[in-house]
């Protein structure tokens, strides 16, 4: 079951605009995935992505995750 918006916190927001971008890029690029993109090492998308699925997880916590 999704969370609503308002039950999301703002890590959780910025992942889902970091995802939407992610997948407009990969669209853009015509792939799937990044690792089959030729600007996977240094695209600034994926690396925001990353840095927001890690922010997602950690809630802005260094160190280990809440799973």
């Amino acid at each position: 079951m999704a969370q609503s918006d308002a039950e999301k916190d703002r890590f959780e927001l910025q992942l889902d605009v970091m995802i939407e971008k992610l997948q407009a890029c990969q669209a853009e690029h015509g792939v799937k995935s990044c690792s089959v993109c030729e600007h996977c090492l240094g695209c600034d998308v994926r690396k925001s992505y990353v840095a927001a699925v890690y922010d997602s997880m950690s809630k802005g916590e260094t160190g280990g995750f809440e799973f």
